[in-house]
């Protein structure tokens, strides 16, 4: 009994510390933002209730983990860098997916910024954020929720979920399906409108894309 209560407890010891947090708030006046998503697995965007640009970051599977902030007038580079031992079963399944390195990220920005995220396998989320966006990627799942400012979306294969008003599209896709409201749509779809307030283009030779109206 001695021996199973040890055990339980080195368990849960195991996994308090393997839990990893860290953060950073700064503010700037730079106009734009970019974040580089290299040795994420999932990044969430959101608009920030502040001045302050917000960057929480969450790793499991290394010693240390840094934020690394390039911040001048013009513009803010936010990155991400991981040092220490990775665990057998990610450097496994890395050799596999090239994915599961257990770290993702949170970024809260001004409204008043424009955002542009550079990576190649990743997942993005969007909580609907009010800044004009750009999305260069390989592949991941990109939600983006309620499409509120300008957006432009370009990645090679992957998923991407949005909701649309007023709205102008220009959507492409190679070998993907379109799918507005469930109906299926042609491999290069445009819809523009006089009233439109925003537009919202996306392009990519895989991927598939989900649009709903709601």
């Amino acid at each position: 009994m001695k021996v199973a209560f040890v055990s339980f407890f080195m368990l849960i010891s195991m996994i308090t510390f393997s839990q990893k947090n860290i953060s950073k708030t700064f503010e700037t006046f730079a106009n734009e933002v970019n974040i580089y998503t290299a040795g994420l697995d999932n990044l969430v965007i959101e608009n920030s209730d502040t001045n302050f640009i917000e960057v929480f970051l969450y790793a499991e599977s290394y010693d240390e983990q840094l934020i690394k902030i390039e911040n001048n007038d013009k513009l803010v580079n936010i990155k991400f860098d991981f040092e220490g031992t990775e665990t057998r079963e990610v450097i496994f399944r890395k050799f596999i997916t090239k994915r599961l390195q257990r770290a993702h990220a949170v970024v809260k920005v001004p409204k008043n910024k424009k955002v542009y995220i550079f990576g190649e396998n990743v997942d993005i989320a969007s909580k609907s954020i009010e800044n004009n966006l750009a999305i260069y990627i390989e592949n991941g799942i990109v939600k983006l929720n309620e499409i509120n400012a300008n957006t432009i979306l370009k990645l090679y294969s992957g998923n991407v979920y949005a909701s649309i008003k007023n709205t102008n599209l220009h959507l492409t896709t190679k070998s993907g399906n379109i799918k507005i409201d469930g109906i299926l749509q042609e491999k290069g779809f445009q819809r523009t409108s006089k009233n439109a307030s925003h537009q919202f283009k996306v392009t990519t030779i895989k991927g598939n894309i989900f649009l709903s109206k709601d």
